[in-house]
C-alpha cells in the first residue's frame, strides 16, 4: 500500500461531498465543524468548489462530485481530504472515478459510512484511507471535539509512529440526535452514555492482518462490482465492518455474514472487529447473530471483538484501510501495527 504524507500544522484540508449534499442543507452546523477542525488542530480548512452545494444539486452531479476528489488530490496546497457526511449513493460515482489519480498523488482521505465507497477506491488504487469521523459528526460535535477524538486523529494523521495498542474511550460515547437545523442546539452537550466495554467474543491466539472492511449497508452495494476485492485477496485479512443509523435487523446481518462465509471470504480473514451499533441498538442480538454463524461454519477459534469505538458512533477511533493490525483475545488488546501515513 503507498501511504499518503502525515498531515502537519498549518497544512490545508479540502472539504468535500462525496453523499448527500448536508453542508449545504445545515450550514450553521457545517461552520461548526470547519471552525474546530481549524483551531483545534492548526490547519486551513477550505471548501471543494461543489462541497456546499444543495442536498439536490449533489444527488443530480455525481460527475462533479468525482471531478471535486480529482481537483483536490491534484492541488499541491491541499494536504489532506474530509469527508463532510455520509449518504447513500457515493456508488454512483464509481464510473467517474479515476484511480491513476489517486495513485499518482496520494492523499489522507477520511470519513465513514457511505464513505466506504471511496475508501475501497483508495484500496483499490492501492493508498492507504482512514475510515473514521466526518466533519459534520466528529468535527462538529457540540461544544467542541471529544477528546478521545482528538487524539485519534492526532496520532492516526499527524503522527507516522504505529500507534500499538488502542484504548477504549472511557469518557463515554454519544449517539443522541439534536436537530441539526436549530442552531440554538449546536450548543447543547449530547448525552453520553458508559463504555460498557469492548467485547471479545471468541479467539485464543494472537492474530495480526491487514484491516479491510466498512459499513456492511454499502459493503452490499460494493459486492460484484469492480472495487470488491478477489477471494485471494482476502486472505491474511482482519474485516472490520459496522452498521449504518438504519439499524439493521439482526436476521439481516446473519443473511450478510452467511453471504460473506459463501464466497469463502470468513474462512480466509484472521479475525473479525465490530462497531457499536447506533444508539447501542440490537448489541446482544448482533452479537448472537455472529457467533451463530460463526459455528455454522467451524470458525469458533475466529477472533472477534464487538462493541468497538468506530462507525455510527462518538467518538471513535480510525482504522487505515491496508494497514497491519493485530488482535489478542488473551489480553483483550487490539493494536495497531503500522501507521496510514509516511
Amino acid at each position: 500500500m503507498i501511504k499518503p504524507p502525515k498531515l502537519h500544522r498549518g497544512d490545508t484540508l479540502a472539504i468535500i461531498s462525496l453523499s448527500w449534499g448536508g453542508a449545504g442543507l445545515f450550514p450553521h452546523r457545517y461552520q461548526t465543524g470547519k471552525r474546530q477542525l481549524s483551531e483545534t488542530f492548526g490547519v486551513n480548512v477550505i471548501e471543494t468548489p461543489h462541497a456546499l452545494k444543495s442536498p439536490e444539486w449533489i444527488y443530480q452531479h455525481p460527475q462533479a462530485r468525482a471531478d471535486d476528489l480529482h481537483n483536490a488530490l491534484r492541488d499541491p496546497s491541499i494536504k489532506g481530504i474530509v469527508s463532510s457526511i455520509g449518504g447513500d449513493d457515493s456508488i454512483r460515482l464509481l464510473n467517474y472515478i479515476d484511480f491513476d489519480i489517486i495513485k499518482t498523488h496520494p492523499k489522507i482521505f477520511i470519513g465513514f459510512s457511505d464513505s466506504t465507497v471511496m475508501h475501497f477506491c483508495f484500496y483499490h488504487a492501492g493508498v492507504t484511507s482512514f475510515y473514521g469521523t466526518s466533519l459534520m459528526v466528529g468535527f462538529a460535535e457540540n461544544q467542541g471535539i471529544h477528546q478521545y477524538q482528538i487524539d485519534d486523529i492526532n496520532a492516526s494523521l499527524f503522527s507516522n509512529n504505529s500507534r500499538g495498542q488502542i484504548e477504549e474511550n472511557q469518557q463515554g460515547w454519544t449517539s443522541e440526535l439534536l436537530d441539526w437545523g436549530d442552531p440554538k442546539l449546536q450548543e447543547q452537550k449530547r448525552t453520553l452514555q458508559k463504555n460498557s466495554g469492548w467485547r471479545f467474543l471468541q479467539g485464543r491466539d494472537k492474530v495480526s492482518g491487514h484491516l479491510l472492511g466498512g459499513c456492511v449497508e454499502v459493503l452490499e452495494m460494493l459486492k460484484g462490482t469492480k472495487l470488491w476485492p478477489n477471494v485471494a485477496d482476502w486472505e491474511d485479512k482482519i474485516l472490520f465492518l459496522e452498521m449504518s443509523e438504519e439499524m439493521m435487523p439482526p436476521s439481516y446481518l446473519k443473511w450478510v455474514l452467511r453471504n460473506y462465509a459463501a464466497l469463502g471470504i470468513l474462512n480466509r480473514i484472521r479475525g473479525l472487529l465490530f462497531g457499536r451499533p447506533y444508539h447501542n441498538k440490537f448489541w446482544q442480538q448482533y452479537d448472537d447473530v455472529i457467533l451463530m454463524v460463526l459455528r455454522e461454519e467451524n470458525l469458533t477459534d475466529l477472533a472477534v471483538v464487538s462493541g468497538m469505538d468506530f462507525g455510527h458512533t462518538c467518538p471513535t477511533f480510525s482504522l487505515p484501510l491496508g494497514a497491519h493490525a493485530e488482535i489478542n483475545p488473551a489480553e483483550k488488546v487490539f493494536s495497531l501495527l503500522e501507521a496510514g501515513v509516511c
